[in-house]
């Protein structure tokens, strides 16, 4: 993989959203922003990962929110709070474009946009999707007044959407989604930062797999564990030295208690194990070593995840969802299943645990589609060109 030198630009941005960052960076944010830099003078206004809010520069300058630990506090901290922080980096920093992680994280600079525009400044405002903005919180966590709340989110993505500058997404489903609520703004998509580096090196390294499935991400309804779980209770009839790994942080207490005790029923506990988040110079090492990489979600905007797999030559399987097909070439580099189909998706991780040659094969195509789809340079030049677009659009 090359680096990626740029000339540096001279752009004022504010991302903003509700991103946890630690102090110092890890090392995957560092090398982010490094790249970032190079567009101009930097601000993030984010989340602490404990609930001690913090200030400090390492390639740009990170207003970091606490870490409250629950959610509804961490809203309304969030929706007072960040205005204020953004509104005195217009005043004192001059500001010429905010960008927001999601449609609803942009209500806060919508408000500020708004306010700045009184006095004539011009402050551009840029809406990204990661996911499934209208569903992903419903196959999360049960919401009271589910309906009601839906159509809340709704009005607000309108709102934040139409008042987008620029709108950017990951994927083509991401991207047709956002169409509908704002079909008259630029759309430029790109997919989410990935430190890919690791995984290639990893893959070059690792010369042997083991008989593992491994699942990389958070432990929530969405991510279709239950279906993994019971499709893997298929696997190790034909394939009995077989694992499955789940990596991840448990983000739902219950839901994580449901799991376990889901592995007890069918008596799986000496074959599945949970491992906790790990950082990504051993998470590369994990992924590179195993047979394949499953993401059974019911609801993806993208699944960075399959990239880092096929940058450390593992096969992928992923099911027939959201962004999910813009990366996985069926039969090519992996295999996609209809999501919740458990037979499926045992049928696959079967094939692939019987047929070692076949992973290797896989792996290496999955290699040379990571080169072409993902670059440092290419994501570089999606925010150069969103930059550019803010820029004409304040004339």
């Amino acid at each position: 993989m090359t680096d990626c030198h740029q000339e540096p630009k001279n752009f004022k941005i504010c991302f903003l959203g509700g991103a946890r960052y630690t102090y110092p960076l890890s090392v995957t944010y560092q090398k982010k922003f490094t790249l970032l830099k190079n567009l101009g003078t930097l601000f993030v206004i984010g989340f602490s990962v404990d609930w001690r809010p913090r200030l400090f520069h390492q390639s740009a300058n990170f207003y970091l929110l606490a870490n409250l630990p629950v959610p509804l506090l961490r809203y309304i901290q969030f929706y007072t709070i960040t205005p204020i922080i953004l509104l005195w980096l217009v005043i004192r920093h001059k500001i010429q474009i905010v960008i927001t992680q999601s449609p609803y994280e942009a209500l806060a600079a919508v408000w500020v946009k708004n306010l700045v525009k009184w006095w004539g400044y011009s402050l551009s405002l840029v809406v990204e999707s990661h996911g499934d903005f209208e569903n992903y919180l419903f196959l999360q966590r049960r919401v009271l007044l589910a309906n009601l709340y839906k159509k809340l989110m709704q009005s607000v993505a309108y709102t934040t959407l139409n008042q987008a500058d620029v709108v950017r997404s990951i994927s083509h489903a991401v991207r047709e989604q956002l169409k509908r609520y704002a079909p008259d703004k630029p759309i430029v998509e790109f997919m989410a930062w990935t430190d890919i580096s690791s995984f290639w090196s990893a893959g070059s390294q690792v010369r042997a797999k083991q008989l593992t499935v491994v699942y990389v991400g958070v432990l929530i309804p969405r991510k279709g564990l239950t279906h993994l779980i019971t499709a893997f209770a298929q696997v190790v009839g034909r394939v009995p030295a077989s694992e499955l790994h789940i990596i991840g942080r448990p983000e739902n207490p219950d839901y994580f208690q449901s799991l376990k005790q889901q592995i007890t029923v069918q008596k799986l506990s000496a074959k599945v194990i949970f491992l906790p988040e790990m950082p990504q110079q051993e998470l590369c090492y994990k992924v590179a070593q195993s047979t394949v990489l499953v993401l059974p979600s019911l609801s993806e905007g993208l699944g960075r995840v399959l990239i880092e797999a096929m940058a450390a030559g593992t096969p992928v399987i992923g099911t027939n969802v959201g962004g999910i097909p813009d990366i996985i070439q069926a039969g090519v580099t992996g295999f996609l299943v209809p999501p919740g189909d458990e037979n499926a998706l045992a049928e696959k991780m079967i094939y692939l645990l019987e047929n070692p040659h076949e992973v290797l094969t896989m792996g290496q195509r999955g290699r040379e589609f990571v080169q072409s789809y993902f670059s440092p340079e290419i994501y570089y030049q999606g925010y150069q060109k969103i930059c550019q677009l803010c820029m004409q659009s304040q004339g």
